[in-house]
């Protein structure tokens, strides 16, 4: 079974809509991590308090074909396809994994065949 790391930045706010879409799309568990977006334009000041964006980083490791799923409904539910969306979604091809739910594997073995 080939891997993929799939990565998703999202605002703070959606982090749960985020996790849920993942999960309804086949995803397993997740590791997130906090942030800041840190982007081209400069920040607002108000009463002299940078006001940064707080986001997300949702890290998956998943079958291959599991991840396009899951990064779909991730896209989809946070209209990613245009300019005005919010966050962002990239995977990674793995070549070695360790360190997986013996469970999980049962479940990505599982999805697949449904997906067949």
């Amino acid at each position: 079974m080939q891997f993929t790391a799939l990565v998703a930045i999202i605002q703070d706010k959606d982090e749960e809509t985020a996790v849920d879409v993942a999960k309804e799309a086949g995803a397993g568990s997740v590791t997130i991590l906090h942030g800041r977006n840190i982007g081209l334009e400069e920040k607002k000041v108000f009463f002299g308090l940078t006001l940064e964006e707080n986001v997300s980083v949702l890290f998956f490791v998943l079958p291959r074909r599991v991840s396009m799923k899951v990064m779909k409904a991730i896209r989809v539910k946070f209209n990613m396809d245009v300019p005005e969306g919010t966050g962002m979604t990239f995977t990674i091809p793995l070549s070695h994994v360790a360190g997986l739910d013996v469970d999980e594997l049962h479940k990505f073995e599982d999805n697949i065949k449904t997906m067949l």
